[in-house]
């Protein structure tokens, strides 16, 4: 099994933990500082942990972001679950679970960030001179994907730079976004300046390396902030800001497309493989290891009701979920034959009661022979930025009048498409259809929703699909620009009164 840099975190954080105050206050970037930083091992142990709360990162993209988009039909039909209003655009939401965990989880991390950067300044010479810049860009690779979480699901978000306690996290409001992403784009710029550009992937004792963050993670990372950033407005204080800024994106894509490290794999199945991990497709990922360690992951089973584990006669204890049908929508786009409808999704099953479903879930983690021993504890990483991903996006940046011509474009659409074993190529791909193809390509990556904001498309596309799709009549009706981004959670706005605006529309 691997050895990664998560499996140190998990032993770490309980060191931590006694030097921490408890990290479940609101809001969550705060605490008292550890001090126990006395050798480059304490470092390497802290920088660990800052990776841990990188864990929630998958059932965030899955229940926020492909949950909320197109690509699934969430219905409730017991009326309980906690998807349900994020699936139907619920004005409800600042209770919600999921919205309050991604708000908290991100500035976990963002507190354990700090602490190593603030450790780093004041205690720093006990460090190598050739491990520091290492441990600063990894530190400011994850400060800049957890504020780039926050900024894409909630919009303005306080900015904390330091590990503050409290008190003084108490009086820092939420910055507008702008400010929010020059942050990130420093933190990304020092990350890929100060990183290698890759590993040696190895997995053994002395290499214990697999899942660190790059200088080609963090320059394919600031490629996608700064399309994000090129969105529109909508009117919000979004992720969008309409800066135009495709010709800054498509050099960092070229520069990891072209850098020889990754590849195309031949096999779409192969990219998202528990025995092929870590393949040449892989840009960044986040690690999972099964067996009972406590360091699996829950994201294979997210979307997967109790009756398929039946089915498949896989033995987990009931978990009272239901089905979170795939959009008939996105099943009817694929064109016959390819490969990735039926790997990725699953054509419903017949529970042990004879029931026969015949909605479509989602499938697309699941391996029953290599499953964990339990259905929250899968020993399958997720993958955040990948090869095809990236040569989409640049695709895109053509398509926005920088560089390359319509030729190239064609080229890479088409490309996509035959590995999934479509034949008919395309011509002429305008911008719709290629964000169509990511959609079917990406699908139960968490990128759909995220993709339909930056590109302008999701109040035209969402309030087009929701009459046609909700055949139970169970969603809300013309959605508007102000649920874009969720809501600041109420825990936030109860922990310091006044402090936060509430985000418009909730």
């Amino acid at each position: 099994m691997k050895k990664t840099i998560y499996l140190l975190a998990a032993a770490t954080w309980l060191t931590l933990s006694g030097c921490e105050k408890e990290l479940d206050q609101n809001p969550l970037s705060s605490g008292s500082t550890p001090t126990f930083y006395r050798s480059q091992a304490d470092f390497d142990q802290a920088l660990a942990a800052a990776y841990q709360p990188l864990t929630g990162y998958p059932t965030r993209a899955l229940n926020l972001s492909e949950t909320r988009s197109d690509n699934i039909y969430g219905v409730d039909d017991l009326g309980v679950r906690d998807w349900a209003p994020v699936n139907n655009f619920s004005t409800a939401l600042v209770n919600n679970p999921y919205v309050a965990e991604a708000w908290t989880t991100n500035y976990r991390g963002i507190f354990r960030v700090n602490t190593v950067l603030d450790q780093l300044a004041a205690n720093g010479s006990v460090v190598s001179d050739a491990s520091r810049p290492r441990l600063e860009g990894e530190a400011k690779f994850l400060r800049a994907f957890y504020y780039f979480d926050l900024v894409r699901f909630f919009g303005k978000v306080p900015i904390y730079e330091a590990a503050l306690l409290p008190d003084a996290v108490a009086k820092i409001p939420r910055s507008p976004v702008e400010d929010v992403y020059k942050l990130i784009i420093s933190d990304l710029q020092a990350a890929i300046s100060s990183l290698p550009a890759t590993y040696d992937n190895a997995v053994s004792a002395d290499k214990p390396n697999v899942g660190r963050a790059t200088a080609n993670a963090a320059k394919s990372l600031l490629a996608l902030v700064y399309l994000t950033r090129s969105g529109p407005t909508y009117g919000i204080e979004g992720p969008g800001l309409n800066t135009n800024e495709y010709n800054l994106a498509l050099p960092l894509l070229n520069d990891v497309l072209n850098s020889g490290k990754y590849s195309f794999l031949a096999s779409y199945p192969d990219i998202f493989s528990y025995t092929n991990e870590n393949n040449r497709e892989v840009v960044f990922d986040i690690q999972f290891q099964g067996g009972g360690t406590g360091l699996g992951s829950d994201f294979p089973g997210l979307l997967v009701p109790d009756a398929y584990f039946t089915f498949l006669k896989i033995p987990y204890a009931s978990g009272g979920l239901e089905i979170r049908p795939i959009a008939n929508d996105l099943l009817n786009s694929y064109p016959a034959g390819d490969v990735r409808k039926t790997f990725n999704f699953a054509e419903g099953y017949v529970s042990t009661t004879g029931f026969r479903e015949t909605r479509w879930l989602m499938k697309k983690y699941l391996n029953e022979n290599l499953r964990g021993p339990g259905r929250l504890d899968w020993p399958i990483n997720w993958i955040v930025l990948r090869y095809t991903d990236l040569l989409m996006m640049k695709a895109e940046c053509i398509l926005h009048g920088v560089g390359g011509t319509q030729t190239d474009v064609d080229n890479i659409v088409n490309q996509v498409r035959a590995r999934a074993g479509v034949t008919t190529k395309l011509t002429n791909v305008t911008l719709p259809q290629l964000m169509e193809e990511r959609r079917r390509e990406l699908a139960g990556e968490g990128s759909r929703w995220h993709d339909l904001v930056r590109e302008g498309l999701v109040l035209t596309r969402m309030n087009a699909w929701i009459p046609v799709e909700d055949t139970r009549n169970r969603m809300r009706r013309n959605i508007d620009a102000t649920q874009i981004i969720y809501p600041v959670p109420q825990s936030e706005l109860s922990a310091a009164p006044g402090l936060y605006e509430q985000n418009p529309g909730y």
